[in-house]
C-alpha cells in the first residue's frame, strides 16, 4: 500500500480545527453584528431595497500588517463620511490564485519567504478579520482553498470567486454553501458564459465533502445562495463600457439569473482609475451595477 499511495507527498503536518482557532480567537457580539448587518445591507443593495451602491476597495492583497491596519483605520473614517451614498466594504484578500506559481497568500505563506506556516497565516488571517470587525468595517475577499471558509467565514460579508475558480465545479458548490453574498468573476479572456454557468450552478441546492468544525469530513447539503452576481473584471479587453455592461444585463435577464452587475477597477495610476469610475457613475441610472475596485 505504502507504495501506491502518497508517492509525491514529502510530509504531512496536522493543524488545529477550525474550533480550536475561533476559541483562541473568538468573536464578540461586536463582531457579530458588524458581520450580519453589512451581509444584511449588501443583500438589500443586491434586492434593490437599498438604493445605495456598495464598493468593495483595498489592496490587491494583504501582505503588510502595519499597513492593512493603517488602511482599515483610514477606510473606516471615510466610510462613515460617504455612507449615506456608498456601503464601503474593505478588500481582505488572504489567497492569491496563480496562473502558474507565485506567492500564493498571507493564509498559505505568511512571512513571504516559501516558509508555508500555514497555521500561523490563519490566525493572522483572523485576527486582522477581528480588528477591522471591531472598527464596524465589512471585509470582502476571495474564496480559493474550500477549507479555509471553515476557519473565517463567519467574518466575511461579501465573497467573490476568481475568474481562474468560477468554471471550478468544487468553488461553485462551496458557494451554494456559504453565508454570504458571492460574486463570480467573468474569465480570464473576458467570457462571461463561465459566470453565468457559475451562477445557475450556485442557486440550486448541493451535496459535497469538506470538514466541520472539528475537522472531521463531513457530507455537506446546501440550500443554494440566492445572492449571486457577476463581476465584470475585464479580460483581453476593458468591459465596462456602459454598451458592455448593457449588453452583459441582457445575457442575465435572457438567462433567468439576478442582474446586479459588479464591475471590477484596478490599477496603479490613479487618474485612470477616476476615469473608470466616472464613466461608470454617469452610467448608473441607466445600467444597474455595483461597483468593486
Amino acid at each position: 500500500m505504502k507504495k501506491l499511495i502518497n508517492r509525491n507527498v514529502e510530509s504531512f503536518k496536522a493543524l488545529p480545527t477550525p474550533l480550536e482557532i475561533k476559541k483562541s480567537l473568538p468573536m464578540t457580539a461586536h463582531h457579530e453584528q458588524t458581520v450580519m448587518q453589512a451581509r444584511l445591507t449588501i443583500e438589500a443593495i443586491l434586492d434593490g431595497k437599498d438604493k445605495r451602491i456598495f464598493a468593495v476597495v483595498g489592496p490587491c492583497s494583504i501582505h503588510d500588517i502595519q499597513a492593512a491596519h493603517e488602511y482599515a483605520e483610514k477606510l473606516s473614517k471615510l466610510k462613515q463620511k460617504i455612507e449615506d451614498k456608498i456601503f464601503v466594504v474593505m478588500r481582505v484578500y488572504f489567497e492569491k490564485p496563480r496562473t502558474t506559481t507565485g506567492w500564493k497568500g498571507l493564509i498559505n505563506d505568511p512571512d513571504l519567504d516559501d516558509s508555508f506556516h500555514i497555521e500561523k497565516g490563519i490566525k493572522i488571517a483572523r485576527q486582522l478579520l477581528l480588528d477591522f470587525a471591531q472598527l464596524g468595517l465589512a471585509a470582502g475577499t476571495e474564496a480559493l482553498d474550500p477549507i479555509i471558509p471553515q476557519y473565517i467565514s463567519e467574518l466575511i460579508s461579501w465573497t467573490a470567486i476568481g475568474a481562474r475558480t468560477t468554471e471550478s465545479q468544487t468553488h461553485r458548490e462551496m458557494a451554494s454553501g456559504l453565508s454570504m453574498p458571492i460574486g463570480f468573476k467573468n474569465g480570464t479572456d473576458g467570457n462571461i458564459e463561465v459566470a453565468l454557468n457559475a451562477m445557475k450552478s450556485a442557486l440550486k441546492p448541493h451535496h459535497f465533502l469538506g470538514i466541520d468544525q472539528d475537522g472531521k469530513i463531513t457530507v455537506f447539503k446546501t440550500r443554494g445562495n440566492r445572492y449571486c452576481h457577476i463581476v465584470l473584471r475585464g479580460g483581453k479587453t476593458p468591459n465596462y463600457t456602459p454598451e458592455q455592461i448593457a449588453k452583459v444585463k441582457s445575457e442575465l435577464n435572457k438567462n433567468n439569473l439576478p442582474d446586479k452587475i459588479v464591475v471590477r477597477f484596478q490599477g496603479r495610476i490613479g487618474v485612470v482609475l477616476i476615469s473608470v469610475l466616472r464613466k461608470c457613475l454617469l452610467h448608473l441610472t441607466k445600467s444597474l451595477f455595483i461597483f468593486k475596485d
